[in-house]
């Protein structure tokens, strides 16, 4: 048994934990605040409440809005030449996923030459490693679906091309991450479920990841624990602060298993789809491709007891073998409103679905390499066949 453990992320988790921003040791003097195109930031008085915090810690700042949920290459260039300009010395993403992953690739291409793709390995990617470290980042999630807060990794689209590659190193985890269930109960149910169903299948697939270990282990069964208890009252109820905080803590545990084991080719078939199709959520994604994927799994008998284990942390407490986890998963998407999800209604055609079996082994091709299984292109193909409708 040989594992290695390493986290220097500074977590703080609880209700009302971003009032506690200005007594953190902060990285810098000047922050440039990462948040989404959206209205939700500023609306809902996030953004405020950040900049409060800033100017009670003595924390000059600049905004940068432009980042869309499924996140590109230009804005990480145009926020990383508004961070030079600025002269800022650290990055605050506040937001989701996509805002939080943009704020550490601005911070790479703060502090390094050429294009962001020069550090990218898959796909057209350059994969030339860093010559000097990224800008520190401080992490504020508004959302419980990544999990970057307590991560490494980033996900950025290349438009003109259609790759969505993930990248990271140890450089790239968080200094400081903020997790305050209160910011989140604004996302709307849909959203809500979406962005749980993420953090499952961060932990669904970290188990099943040919390097799965003792510490994975503990968390991806937790944190699939958590989102059985409670994913489908945090749907129901956004406001449901009990409900809220298991979500989040799920999120972030599964974060933790993305770091000590991490995803397997679920996720490289939905980069696939996104890239094709911006506008399709990467959760909605997978949910679309999930009872494809794991019949597959339990079908062929690969993780049986693995399986079963999943499906007894959902909730399934009778559980005996794989296909209990389908039923499982099933009748929690179910429940959250999201079974009926529709490849067609985000402009998907069957006949696209090679170039998305394609795309998917060539972008994000290591995470086949620690799939539990052989997962051949006849198999994605029937994969992405069997879900469309």
């Amino acid at each position: 048994m040989h594992m290695t453990y390493f986290l220097p992320t500074k977590l703080v988790f609880g209700q009302d934990t971003l009032s506690t921003l200005h007594e953190q040791s902060l990285p810098g003097k000047k922050a440039l605040i990462v948040i989404s195109s959206g209205t939700s930031t500023r609306k809902y008085g996030y953004l405020g409440r950040v900049e409060e915090q800033l100017k009670q810690a003595g924390v000059a700042y600049e905004v940068f809005d432009k980042i869309l949920p499924n996140p590109v290459k230009r804005h990480v260039a145009e926020g990383a030449a508004l961070a030079k300009e600025k002269g800022c010395d650290f990055v605050i993403g506040l937001g989701g996923g996509s805002v939080i992953d943009s704020a550490k690739a601005i911070a790479i291409m703060a502090t390094n030459e050429g294009d962001y793709w020069d550090y990218v390995s898959g796909g057209s990617g350059k994969g030339k490693p860093m010559s000097k470290k990224p800008l520190p980042v401080v992490a504020i999630t508004t959302t419980a679906g990544t999990g970057t807060e307590a991560d490494p990794w980033l996900v950025i689209t290349k438009e003109e091309t259609n790759e969505k590659i993930g990248m990271g190193t140890e450089d790239t985890f968080p200094t400081l991450s903020i997790v305050d269930p209160t910011l989140m109960v604004s996302v709307p149910p849909q959203l809500t479920a979406f962005q749980g169903f993420d953090a499952l299948f961060h932990s669904t697939e970290g188990y099943l990841n040919k390097t799965a270990n003792t510490f994975s282990d503990l968390y991806s069964l937790e944190a699939i624990r958590l989102i059985g208890k409670s994913l489908r009252t945090a749907v129901a109820d956004g406001k449901n602060l009990a409900a809220r905080e298991d979500v989040a803590l799920a999120n972030t545990l599964a974060g933790l298993v993305e770091w000590t084991s991490g995803c397997i080719s679920e996720h490289s078939l939905e980069h696939a789809m996104s890239a094709f199709h911006p506008e399709l959520p990467h959760g909605a994604g997978l949910i679309m491709i999930s009872k494809a994927y794991y019949t597959h799994i339990a079908e062929n008998h690969i993780a049986d007891e693995r399986m079963a284990a999943m499906a007894k942390a959902l909730g399934k407490e009778d559980a005996t073998e794989a296909m209990d986890f389908v039923r499982a998963l099933e009748d929690l998407q179910r429940d959250c409103g999201v079974a009926d999800l529709k490849m067609s209604d985000y402009g998907m055609t069957e006949e696209e679905i090679p170039l998305m079996v394609k795309n998917a082994r060539e972008n994000m091709g290591g995470l086949f390499e620690v799939d539990p299984m052989t997962l051949s292109d006849k198999d994605c193909l029937e994969i992405y066949q069997q879900s469309f409708r």
